[in-house]
């Protein structure tokens, strides 16, 4: 009894931990007041050592790390993991991302905390999901873009999750529309030679989704190497200042 006490006594601190977190983001987005680019920066900051020791159990920070970039695990990989084991308290702060949509930095932080609830949580309706997987993309490409802009990768666990957890796995890449799924397809093939994944490409290939027009675009492969070549300078860009964010590679 006395052991099984103490070992959920470290969950219920991770779990005050992780509320207390949520609650002060429902706090800043209910501001709107140019506080979703700084929420978004704090997002991406790296967690330290003490906080690790408050927030993780040892099997959270074996799962966690799996995605971490050189050891380096931030506040919004482990709040994606959060709303995927208690959605309900996502939710009030899905509503609200969701009533500043046409603010900057609204689909990035939506991309930074939902994109695990998106394929891990059952959603009952396909407008929802339709809704959801496209705001998705659009704040997945404004995120990764920033780690072009500033050649760093910060959010290497994002792509990452994407395309091993999602692209590579047809169950849940099913799980979105077919638009959906070529649209993420096409994100993860402007990113994949720089975030050194090149060996995935092969598979990666093999599960293209089925565009409309490829009998005039050719294969998997062309439209793989024409998205990859139709990338102008002038896309790269996100509008965020890459000095906001204090992560490197």
């Amino acid at each position: 009894m006395q052991r099984q006490q103490e070992e959920a006594s470290p969950r219920r601190r991770s779990s005050a931990y992780l509320n207390a977190l949520s609650l002060e983001i429902e706090k800043r987005l209910q501001r709107r007041r140019n506080s979703l680019q700084e929420l978004f920066a704090d997002l991406a900051l790296e967690i330290d050592d003490r906080a690790k020791d408050i927030i993780l159990s040892r099997e959270d920070l074996i799962s966690s790390a799996e995605y971490s970039v050189n050891g380096r695990l931030c506040f919004y990989d482990v709040l994606a993991n959060y709303y995927v084991r208690v959605p309900l308290r996502g939710k009030p702060i899905l509503d609200l991302i969701v009533q500043v949509w046409s603010q900057s930095f609204a689909s990035h932080t939506f991309a930074l905390l939902f994109h695990k609830w998106l394929f891990e949580v059952e959603l009952d309706h396909a407008d929802v999901l339709l809704r959801y997987s496209s705001a998705l993309v659009q704040g997945a490409t404004n995120v990764l873009w920033i780690d072009i802009q500033s050649n760093a990768r910060c959010f290497q666990s994002l792509f990452k999750y994407l395309l091993d957890e999602v692209a590579l796995e047809p169950t849940r890449l099913n799980k979105i529309p077919v638009q959906a799924q070529r649209d993420l397809y096409l994100l993860l093939s402007r990113f994949i030679f720089f975030y050194n994944a090149v060996e995935k490409l092969e598979s990666f290939l093999k599960l293209c989704p089925t565009f409309p027009n490829a009998i005039l675009v050719g294969g998997p492969a062309d439209i793989f190497v024409t998205e990859v070549a139709d990338q102008p300078a002038s896309k790269i860009k996100s509008g965020a200042s890459p000095a906001a964010l204090s992560c490197s590679d």
